[in-house]
């Protein structure tokens, strides 16, 4: 049959949908992922999650189909769409189609140039339609994508939506969950932590941390009420403040330990020097460098740390936040109820304001510091003895050799602890028979030190300036003045030779000036070829061997006052000498083989109970030291003055808070002790619990005034 004019065009017309149909496909072609059940296969659960991106091409594709066909006449401005049976209409490819008869040959009129014309135009149609096609899909695909990242949010899903490196969380969608979920809940314990965790290690327990702290209460409102921009400023800024006071609670932590006081943010700077300098002369140059790379990495990785949980932790909040502001308002309802009530869980209190009260201790604290100059300058300004003539100083002491001795971290709990009390006290007796064997007598007491657990020259400072030395800003001001100190005066009679022993000194001492030394011997100065003992250069028996060789065993010369700082007793207390034959000392070369059969103080400081021990050997030693030298070359007019500088550090203490030391006078001439029969001391080296107990700045006057022309 052949095809008539109504047939040629009824195949010749393109449908709409039929176009529709073309674009979609191109459409889908470009930008539809593989769908497993299009063959009939069955998903392989219900919980199979749909891509956000999936969900939202699928939608673009409904809403371009919903789209009305828009032709090229109408594109062009025409009001009016051509005629669906027209053959000259643009829009349409009908002409593409050729008609043919049974025989398949061209039936069509149309010739050559029309022909070539017609299949131009249908070609142009058919890219246009590919071009817009492709373009629509690449402006659905940039938002679908654009929507895919949400703005804000730190959860599960803003997490696993970012391709992470290599893409590992699009290829491992679960575990990138997990690792969002996992770091989510470390960044709140952070948090929790540096809010709950207190400045002293003995307060760290269990029940610190199940308290709720204001602080992060009312942060966690107001980081919730603030607008976005401002939000992003003080979130950072309160994460890196957060930091910066758990990195103070740190310091804290050490200080407590071995000054049993917190870290002064105004005058302790100066120690964090000696701290390093303590490192390497205990633990060698390696062992310095690697705890200060330590402490430099703590303390950024805290900063950083700390900054970052709380700018995931807020990011969450505002990301569900009718969830964060009903969790916030019945934290704080908590809070007000455990407050009220006084809820505690055995003696911490449920509800805290601890990080707000350690603040403003610290705030009072600087303010103190910051006052603390003009008080003390108002104090060394008075001086009682300022105006006596030299002749009527230190009159009961003339001709005789005085001895002041500072025996390093001598403190009350080497006598009072149990654990200590009956080998110091064996020591002490034996110490005092032997010497009153020799013609000696003693009297003993207690002074309270400005210090714990290290110091050792602020407390020195203490007791010959009679001010109350406590920080390193007075220590400064005290050097740079011209108070006279208890050497000083000694040496303003002119009937002293003054000298100073101290082995614990081993680089330039400019401020040993001020004491009014005539002569100085320190470490490189004593004659001692032996080994350091950890901190300690020179072993006690030793230096108070050099002083009788390089001083006191001299002939024909003055009286001696000489200040005597023992080293021995320092911590660590590991590896520590003992007592040799006198005759043995030689040049100290004798002690290497004595510091080999020493302990290691890594492993003396594993168990505090073996620090206590080796504490109360080394000043079983400083004392022997002292008794012993005494006992050897004392004579009628030798007065041995001796006491420790301070209690040790925490970790012997075991909880005791006192700073007293003993003191003691030693002397065989009976009008030297008569001279202080009013004090009220104890007989003997051992001070009684309730001797006497004075301030270390109130020696200096007593000691002047009992050996003055009134004494």
């Amino acid at each position: 049959m052949v095809a008539g004019p109504f047939h040629r065009a009824l195949f010749a017309m393109p449908s709409k949908t039929a176009r529709k149909d073309h674009r979609v496909s191109l459409f889908a072609r470009s930008r539809q992922l593989p769908d497993s059940t299009a063959s009939g296969a069955e998903p392989d659960d219900d919980t199979t999650e749909k891509d956000p991106g999936e969900e939202r091409t699928a939608e673009a594709e409904q809403r371009e189909e919903a789209e009305p066909e828009t032709s090229p006449a109408k594109a062009s401005g025409s009001g009016d769409a051509p005629d669906a049976d027209s053959d000259s209409s643009p829009g349409k490819d009908q002409d593409a189609i050729p008609d043919t008869g049974s025989d398949g040959t061209r039936t069509d009129a149309a010739s050559g140039t029309g022909a070539e014309k017609t299949q131009a135009e249908a070609t142009s149609d058919t890219s246009a339609e590919n071009t817009k096609a492709e373009a629509t899909s690449d402006a659905i695909a940039n938002n679908t994508q654009a929507e895919a990242i949400p703005d804000t949010g730190s959860g599960p899903a803003s997490d696993t939506s970012r391709p992470g490196w290599f893409g590992w969380r699009r290829r491992w969608p679960r575990t990138a969950r997990g690792v969002s979920v996992g770091t989510t809940v470390l960044a709140g314990v952070l948090v929790a932590f540096a809010l709950l965790v207190p400045n002293r290690i003995e307060k760290i327990e269990f029940a610190s941390f199940v308290r709720i702290p204001a602080e992060g209460v009312l942060l966690a409102g107001l980081l919730l009420a603030l607008p976005p921009r401002p939000r992003r400023i003080a979130t950072v800024v309160s994460g890196v403040f957060l930091g910066l006071v758990t990195v103070l609670k740190f310091v804290d932590m050490g200080f407590y330990q071995v000054l049993a006081r917190p870290f002064d943010l105004v005058l302790d700077w100066i120690l964090l020097d000696d701290a390093t300098d303590f490192l390497r002369e205990s633990f060698g140059r390696t062992g310095q460098v690697l705890a200060v790379i330590g402490v430099l990495a703590l303390l950024v990785a805290v900063l950083v740390l700390t900054t970052l949980a709380v700018v995931r932790l807020t990011k969450l909040m505002v990301r569900h936040r009718p969830v964060a502001a009903r969790t916030i308002l019945i934290l704080g309802t908590a809070w007000i109820t455990c407050m009220t009530l006084g809820v505690q869980i055995g003696t911490v209190p449920i509800a805290t304001k601890g990080n707000a009260e350690f603040l403003g201790n610290r705030v009072d604290q600087v303010r103190a510091g910051l006052k603390d100059a003009r008080v003390f300058d108002k104090q060394a300004s008075v001086d009682a003895f300022a105006k006596t003539p030299p002749d009527q100083l230190l009159t009961g002491l003339r001709g005789k050799d005085v001895l002041f001795t500072f025996i390093e971290s001598y403190g009350r709990v080497a006598i009072d602890d149990p654990a200590m009390a009956k080998q110091t006290d064996a020591v002490l007796k034996e110490g005092t028979g032997r010497l009153k064997a020799a013609g000696f007598e003693s009297r003993s007491g207690w002074l309270q030190s400005p210090v714990t657990g290290a110091g050792s020259w602020l407390a020195h400072s203490t007791l010959l300036s009679g001010l109350w030395i406590k920080n390193q800003q007075r220590y400064r001001s005290l050097t740079t003045s011209d108070r006279m100190t208890l050497t000083k005066y000694f040496g303003k009679t002119g009937a002293w030779r003054t000298v100073g022993i101290v082995p614990g000194v081993r680089r330039a001492w400019p401020e040993g000036k001020f004491f009014g030394l005539d002569h100085i011997y320190d470490s490189e100065h004593l004659g001692y070829n032996g080994p350091y003992f950890s901190w300690t250069p020179v072993p006690d028996q030793f230096s108070m061997e050099a002083f009788q060789r390089l001083e006191h065993g001299k002939k024909d010369r003055d009286p001696i006052m000489a200040e005597i700082i023992l080293a021995s007793s320092h911590n660590p207390w590991s590896p520590i000498a003992h007592m040799i034959d006198w005759k043995d000392l030689g040049d100290g070369s004798v002690f290497h083989r004595i510091k080999k059969e020493g302990t290691n103080p890594t492993e003396v400081w594993k168990d505090p109970e073996k620090v206590r021990a080796e504490y109360r050997k080394a000043i079983e030693y400083s004392i022997r030291s002292l008794t012993e030298w005494l006992e050897r070359y004392g004579d009628e007019d030798t007065v041995l003055v001796f006491l420790g500088d301070h209690q040790p550090v925490p970790t012997v203490l075991a909880g005791d808070t006192g700073k007293d030391v003993p003191i003691t006078i030693v002397a065989k001439d009976k009008k030297v002790l008569d001279r202080v029969a009013d004090w009220g001391w104890t007989d003997g080296l051992k001070p009684a619990p309730d001797a006497p107990r004075w301030g270390m700045d109130k020696f200096r006057d007593r000691f002047m005034t009992a050996y003055g022309p009134q004494g």
